[in-house]
């Protein structure tokens, strides 16, 4: 039987093989999938990749990634202990929002990521990637609310946070997205 780490290679080589998302990926570095802990607990999980994104291969490693790993550390975790990914797996030209065909064209892959991962927790980073879970989700209402969301016979607890971008452009959101973060871990480790 494959492990963890196996499975996610393969299902990273099938998205490519099977030329998912192929207007993207023309005009893209390389396919930008998930890394971290391939068994954590946790997978947060964002829209799509950007520049630095595209350019190293590896998701949030730019100045929102930045931004992100601040979050972990104040939650007393590192990256290494959590799984991240985005639902698009290539960067969108121009850093635009992946369209809604796009989101559609990456949902069945980003649900096998989860198969695979079997996170007891889903942090959705960004309206785009909350909405493709809560479909209602107003983010400026419900960020830092969790939700069961049920699919395909599974159910994961969803946390919907804003984008760490958003603190980027606006410094007062960047208490507000560190607080949502700090009680969702709360609340993640007395789950446990």
């Amino acid at each position: 039987m494959m492990n963890r780490v196996e499975a996610l290679e393969k299902l990273a080589n099938e998205i490519v093989d099977q030329s998912v998302g192929a207007a993207l990926s023309h005009q893209a570095t390389q396919l930008v999938f998930g890394s971290g802990d391939p068994a954590a607990g946790i997978m947060l999980i964002g829209e799509a990749p950007g520049k630095k994104e595209d350019e190293t291969g590896k998701p949030f490693v730019g100045a929102s990634g930045r931004f992100l790993d601040e979050m972990l550390t104040t939650a007393g975790m590192r990256r290494d202990e959590v799984y991240i990914t985005n639902i698009v797996k290539y960067r969108p030209p121009e850093n635009r929002d992946p369209t809604i065909e796009e989101k559609k064209a990456f949902w069945p892959y980003l649900l096998r990521e989860l198969e695979i991962v079997q996170p007891k927790v889903v942090i959705t980073l960004g309206r785009h990637a909350g909405k493709i879970f809560i479909p209602d989700l107003v983010i400026s209402k419900d960020h830092g609310v969790s939700r069961t969301v049920k699919y395909n016979n599974r159910e994961w607890l969803v946390i919907p946070l804003y984008h760490p971008a958003a603190a980027l452009y606006n410094g007062s959101m960047r208490q507000t997205l560190i607080d949502d973060f700090l009680s969702a871990s709360a609340q993640i480790y007395s789950d446990q």
